[in-house]
């Protein structure tokens, strides 16, 4: 996302359970490649993503996100390339970055004849970091965490997607990560249900946990992520801190006027480049200032009841940058 002199400014605010140093990227790769046959999954990403940061990985259906986070998670070995996780060499040394790493991927998978508390403590047996009686106390406080204390008991299959997403949220936060990658963790939430996650993707970042969020929810990215990561027909078209992705759209300025198609004819002549969207002139301030744009409007004797600064938002910048890719 960023490189290696800027991650001091991730905001790590809690020491690595990994052990290793803050200063190397939480997870970065290197001309990473699958291939199906003569299908090109992923092409020859190259990723970064600083530590402390919440990452939203964004693109269509096919885009190659979840293809990319199972090899980035040595579920999925790779056709070519590397990868780095916690700083440590994928999937060689899996053993010693994954106990650090929590995960949603594809959906949860857990056992549907078993409450949702038994399939939590089955998860939970399995954590290294837990033993003895801190294997119920993480599942209590999972439960308790993912909103579903009252329906621990129900049997898994008679939970809504809903309710099973947010189970497989639970696991993986049974222990302190420093590293959380979530594949679609909305999917099938309620509106609250939405809240909820995007308040515990607020809490793993004020600790320092770094986040990977794959998501089509443009919304939900621009509310929770600080970085954003756009793949196009697996390819990766786009990465950076978000607020830089979105300046890059370039600012406007946003105006209603007495008579949209005089303003836009007056701003024609004088060379400022506009049009008219939703019922308000828009013009791109790349070559102009908006005081200039004002008064030009002004001198024609075209009313000015309201101008304001817009910037542009990531539905906009998403749109420009898949624009054309196959």
């Amino acid at each position: 996302m960023t490189g290696p002199a800027d991650t001091a400014e991730a905001g790590v605010t809690s020491a690595p359970a990994s052990g290793r140093e803050e200063s190397e990227p939480a997870l970065r790769t290197s001309s990473l490649r699958k291939t199906y046959g003569g299908t090109v999954a992923v092409a020859d990403v190259d990723l970064w993503v600083p530590r402390g940061a919440v990452v939203g990985m964004l693109g269509p259906n096919g885009s190659g996100k979840t293809t990319t986070i199972r090899m980035l998670l040595g579920l999925t070995e790779p056709s070519a390339g590397s990868v780095e996780l916690l700083g440590y060499r994928m999937p060689d040394q899996s053993g010693r970055a994954l106990p650090s790493v929590g995960a949603l991927v594809e959906g949860p998978g857990f056992h549907p004849f078993m409450s949702g508390r038994r399939n939590l403590l089955r998860c939970a047996a399995m954590e290294p970091a837990l033993y003895g009686s801190d294997v119920t106390t993480a599942v209590r406080q999972a439960l308790e965490r993912v909103g579903l204390v009252e329906a621990a008991e129900r049997k898994y299959r008679s939970y809504s997607l809903g309710m099973k997403q947010r189970l497989g949220l639970a696991a993986a936060l049974l222990v302190p990560r420093d590293l959380v990658v979530l594949d679609e963790p909305t999917n099938g939430l309620d509106p609250a249900g939405t809240r909820e996650v995007r308040r515990i993707i607020a809490e793993l970042h004020a600790s320092g946990t770094t986040v990977v969020v794959s998501s089509h929810l443009l919304s939900e990215v621009e509310a929770t992520c600080t970085h954003a990561a756009v793949l196009q027909a697996g390819s990766l078209i786009a990465q950076g801190e978000l607020a830089t992705l979105l300046e890059s759209g370039g600012p406007n300025l946003l105006l209603r006027v007495s008579d949209n198609e005089s303003g836009l004819e007056t701003l024609r002549q004088s060379g400022i480049p506009a049009r008219v969207e939703r019922g308000e002139l828009r013009v791109e301030l790349s070559e102009t200032d908006a005081p200039e744009v004002v008064a030009a409007l002004v001198h024609a004797g075209i009313g000015v009841h309201e101008a304001r600064r817009n910037r542009a938002g990531l539905e906009e910048i998403f749109a420009r940058l898949t624009e054309g890719e196959s």
